[in-house]
């Protein structure tokens, strides 16, 4: 929100700096985001009176000026300019002087002859027309007015105003303009507001006899204002209005155009103006749009309407886009002598749908998207009608119509002085609470300790006693305020729980086999699960649309995280990263039925990882799952198989007690190729909120014996579909309570073995804390681990 100081002190005395007045703002919840000096840049430029003018002795086109410049001294300046006269003032850049654009002005010679400074035009000074008569045109600024000789430029124009560049939050709409500063302003300095001039005459004509005003839908224009003027006069808008509008960065354009966007800016409310003459039937009438309907606006764009858009009509098609644009066969030109004025309340949700989907913006929109207050739309009419008869612009018909479906009472709030004191946790006066509220227009009383409390009608934020606290405390400053402990709150040493330590040390052990962390939206496209060939059955295509996505590639919330990791993977392949090796631990989000209301998705937590490249293949991430698993006390049985989307014979399952935990493997070609992976890629999948059942949180100490161990090797024969994994079951069953570990150390399948079948050799180690072990010992385990082989996979030893 920009709020001009100059402008700010047309309705407070304002005997602060500008610095101080920044501290102050944000010391009641208004942040300045930024102090704008706007010509900053503008110095020793003095106003001079030309004094005589010679032809240049070297250089036809250039003249030599004698000037005086007060107690600068009489100086000669060079220029080419022809708009100047003898007896002219105009602003002289001396010797050291800087320009509006940052250049710096130096004595010199041209052409053999001293000039001692530069005559400057508008553009120099920053200006335009809007700002000074004459500032725009392509030669010397000549003041119009008589000013002391050697003032400086700044001073003579008005060129050191200070424009606040201020973050106003979303809950106070009331305060994007620039009368709701100044009201902030006037409280956090205790001075009084001056309110602008709402005076004005009316003819005898009623308003109801020049149009007529229908409300269809009430629930998207619940307040419409409608007023009128006859015998217009389109001309330019005065200096003083102009100057205001230009430093908030809008150009003027003409008096009726010119008062619409003043009123915007002080009042914070959009307005629009029509060309009554143009209005078919004499009437406005504010309605949906009808399929098929069309209007073409004020930017000459046309646009195909639906019953979404709220549109202003008259009585055979739309004439404005409410809240957005006015149409184009409706607008004020020079040749209006009757015009309607609008002011009116738009449902904010329905404007901003409305500019979204049609692509046009305005600042009308960006207001009421913001959000306009009932009690301001009839207040801005009248500042409207006041500056147009202040302006002679026009004759103003009697009365208003006031389509108005909103009660205009003044909301009470009544609560116990005390209720607010426990809130904010200090003891405040009923005095000061009063007197804080009054100065920002609450009316407030006091009586046997219940604070009865008037809410301006501007203020649609303010509903109960917290946002009283919230205004209170503000204004009595945040400085006030002490810590203390929340009821039945206690002081604790914080720290993780165990639930974040065990994430912590999941991420930190992921780290450790060599893998980064990534991170990636909830969301992704509808897309990726048809990229995948999922079952439109099954319980991952079961997702939850968003109403209102960021756009069609984030518009479900992810119910795998497997797409993600793929883009990921491919977006590295595409920019010759080699060798790639990432984990991310994220949500998914399932229902089983659309969500309605206020209910929520099924969370839950994965873990996956995602591989390619140097020293990375089916047994790397076997290995991964593996220590991670065993890192937590986690036993895991790995088995073949998996989803469609792995290589048919280089993928796996991966369970716990004979629960699923997830699966890993390589992806299919196909569905490689659509990503647009072209180097093999191996993915990790974990349920980790089923994994953490299953975390062993029970540290226990082994000593390491004293005695030699005995290892055995064993080599059988089997079936090529046993796996390591059912073979290394039986062993660890049968061997006995000695055996420490058995290992895989090779898989042969050749002309050796029968076809259909391997050979598969395996470590046995056997040891003991109190004793060396017996051969025959070891060797009872060893034929024992060989008859349950032979009994349960068919083995046969070698």
């Amino acid at each position: 929100m920009l709020a001009p100081l100059r402008w700010l002190k047309d309705y407070v005395e304002i005997d602060v700096s500008a610095s101080e007045l920044q501290a102050k703002l944000f010391s009641c919840g208004f942040e300045v985001e930024e102090m704008v000096d706007v010509f900053k840049n503008v110095s020793g430029i003095v106003v001079a009176k030309l004094l005589s003018v010679e032809k240049h002795p070297n250089a036809d086109k250039l003249n030599v000026w004698q000037i005086d410049a007060g107690d600068k001294g009489k100086l000669q300046i060079i220029t080419s300019a022809k708009n100047i006269e003898v007896g002219d003032l105009v602003p002289v850049a001396l010797d050291g002087a800087t320009l509006f654009n940052g250049g710096v002005i130096n004595n010199g010679q041209i052409r053999g002859v001293e000039s001692f400074g530069m005559f400057c035009s508008g553009e120099e000074l920053g200006i335009t027309d809007d700002f000074y008569p004459g500032a725009s045109i392509n030669g010397i600024l000549r003041l119009q007015e008589e000013y002391p000789l050697g003032m400086d430029i700044k001073e003579a124009l008005g060129l050191d105003d200070i424009v606040f560049d201020i973050g106003v939050t979303s809950n106070r709409p009331d305060c994007q303009c620039v009368y709701g500063i100044a009201r902030e302003v006037a409280a956090v300095l205790g001075k009084p507001l001056k309110a602008p001039d709402f005076t004005y005459e009316t003819l005898s004509t009623p308003v109801t006899d020049f149009v007529k005003v229908r409300v269809e839908d009430a629930e998207l224009c619940p307040r419409y204002v409608a007023t009128g003027v006859q015998n217009v006069k389109i001309e330019q808008s005065p200096l003083w209005m102009r100057k205001r509008l230009f430093l908030v960065g809008i150009r003027g354009i003409s008096n009726l155009v010119d008062i619409t966007n003043f009123v915007l800016m002080e009042m914070g409310q959009p307005m629009h103006a029509f060309d009554k003459d143009k209005l078919s039937g004499g009437e406005i009438v504010v309605r949906r749009a009808k399929a098929g309907e069309t209007i073409v606006t004020l930017d000459k764009k046309e646009f195909n309407l639906t019953q979404e858009n709220l549109m202003i009509c008259d009585g055979e098609k739309p004439v404005c886009i409410a809240g957005v644009m006015g149409g184009l066969d409706s607008g004020i030109t020079e040749e209006t002598k009757n015009l309607v004025f609008e002011s009116a309340k738009f449902k904010r949700d329905n404007i901003r749908r409305t500019s979204r989907n049609l692509g046009q913006r305005s600042d009308s929109s960006a207001r009421f998207e913001k959000g306009v207050d009932s009690y301001t739309t009839g207040v801005a009419m009248q500042r409207a009608l006041s500056l147009i008869y202040q302006l002679k612009a026009g004759e103003i018909l009697s009365g208003a119509i006031d389509c108005n479906a909103e009660t205009q009472e003044k909301r009470e709030i009544v609560t116990p002085v005390s209720r607010i004191c426990d809130l904010l946790g200090i003891d405040v006066s009923e005095e000061r609470i009063v007197a804080i509220l009054t100065s920002l227009h609450f009316e407030a009383s006091v009586k046997n300790g219940v604070l009865t409390v008037l809410v301006p009608e501007y203020r649609e934020d303010v509903e109960d006693y917290a946002d009283l606290a919230e205004e209170i405390i503000r204004m009595y400053g945040y400085d006030n305020i002490s810590g203390t402990l929340l009821q039945f709150a206690k002081v604790t040493d914080g720290g993780r729980n165990t639930q974040q330590t065990d994430v912590e040390r999941m991420r930190e052990t992921l780290a450790g086999f060599g893998l980064q962390e990534t991170v990636t939206y909830s969301f992704i496209s509808e897309k990726e699960y048809d990229k995948l060939d999922l079952d439109k059955t099954a319980s991952e295509y079961k997702f939850i649309r968003l109403m209102n996505p960021l756009g069609e590639d984030y518009s479900v919330m992810r119910t795998t995280l497997v797409p993600s990791m793929l883009n990921v993977l491919s977006f590295n392949q595409n920019r010759k990263n080699e060798t790639v090796k990432l984990f991310e631990f994220a949500r998914t989000y399932h229902t089983d039925k659309p969500l309605t209301g206020s209910e929520l998705p099924v969370e839950k937590n994965h873990i996956i990882v995602g591989a390619y490249g140097e020293g990375v293949d089916f047994y790397t991430v076997k290995g991964i799952v593996e220590e991670f698993c065993r890192s937590f006390g986690v036993t895991i049985d790995i088995a073949p198989g998996g989803k469609h989307y792995y290589h048919p014979t280089r993928k796996a399952t991966v369970s716990a007690n004979g629960v699923l935990l997830g699966g890993f493997g390589e992806i299919h070609p196909v569905y490689a190729e659509r990503y647009g992976l072209e180097k093999r890629v191996y993915v990790v999948e974990l349920d980790y909120d089923l994994l953490e059942q299953q975390f062993n949180k029970k540290i226990a100490v082994k000593p390491i014996s004293r005695y030699p161990e005995s290892t055995v090797d064993i080599a059988v024969t089997v079936l090529k579909s046993v796996t390591c994994g059912e073979i290394l079951s039986v062993i660890y069953a049968n061997a006995g309570e000695f055996l420490k570990e058995a290992k895989l150390f090779d898989v042969y399948e050749g002309a050796q073995v029968e076809a259909g079948k391997k050979s598969m050799a395996f470590s046995l180690h056997f040891g003991s804390l109190d004793r060396t072990l017996e051969q025959s010992e070891v060797e009872t385990a060893k034929s024992n681990v060989l008859t349950a082989l032979q009994t349960a996979v068919g083995a046969v030893l070698r």
